[in-house]
């Protein structure tokens, strides 16, 4: 993990207090809505790599905070 992941992690983990996050509390942290982060995973693309748990249709998604701080870390534009 690079420097920029690290912090990106010990943000994420600070802020939420859990090793994963919701497909809403994701949507917040790219500034999209819900039915978006919906769409990315329809398409398969424009998000981190995520976990269904179960295998309905409407089985819960989330998405674990290691995989969010690497998609973060290289889709931020730094100045």
């Amino acid at each position: 993990m690079n420097q920029q992941q690290e912090l990106i992690y010990n943000d994420l983990k600070t802020r939420y207090k859990k090793s994963t996050l919701s497909k809403r509390e994701m949507a917040h942290e790219l500034g999209i809505s819900y039915s978006t982060i919906d769409g990315y995973i329809a398409k398969g693309y424009g998000i981190p790599n995520y976990k269904k748990l179960g295998k309905a249709k409407n089985a819960k998604v989330v998405f674990n905070i290691i995989d969010v701080a690497k998609f973060l870390s290289e889709t931020i534009k730094t100045a």
